[in-house]
């Protein structure tokens, strides 16, 4: 009689242990909480295990001005600080943004208020690790401008 219930504790014995390492490997999520995602930056690797930030940098490690940008800028009496604060803080315009085609060529337009309470509107085009201003927009005031 023991030698007919052997394979079956064996048997009993394989599918417990299945079922163990299947939980082990298995994430487990509680219902309460939920993953959080970001949406602010996306970031995968090349073959070099580099990583690669896809989408607007707020913490780039340079930031270019156009010429266009620096014109506006002293005509709007906006300073450097102040476009590095928007980056940072301020809201994405989506309708306002150019976001089809390659990542270097993809244009962000980024809105808030500068500490002196100018609402404004700048356009950054990011590329790699580095962000370049394209134009620097009041939304709220239209200034006088010789920028070509």
């Amino acid at each position: 009689m023991m030698k007919k219930a052997v394979p079956f504790i064996l048997l009993v014995v394989l599918a417990v242990a299945a079922l163990l390492i299947k939980q082990c490997n298995t994430p487990t999520v509680s219902p309460t909480v939920k993953p959080v995602v970001s949406n602010k930056k996306k970031t995968t690797s090349n073959n070099n295990n580099t990583a690669v930030v896809r989408g607007l940098n707020r913490n780039p490690a340079h930031i270019n001005y156009s010429k266009h940008a620096r014109c506006r800028m002293a005509c709007r009496h906006i300073d450097e600080s102040e476009v590095e604060q928007i980056l940072q803080e301020g809201k994405i315009n989506y309708t306002k943004s150019e976001l089809d085609g390659a990542d270097c060529k993809k244009k962000y337009a980024v809105e808030g208020l500068t500490r002196d309470k100018q609402k404004v509107r700048i356009i950054f085009a990011p590329c790699s690790d580095e962000v370049t201003v394209v134009t620097v927009i009041d939304i709220g005031k239209e200034w006088p401008c010789d920028c070509e």
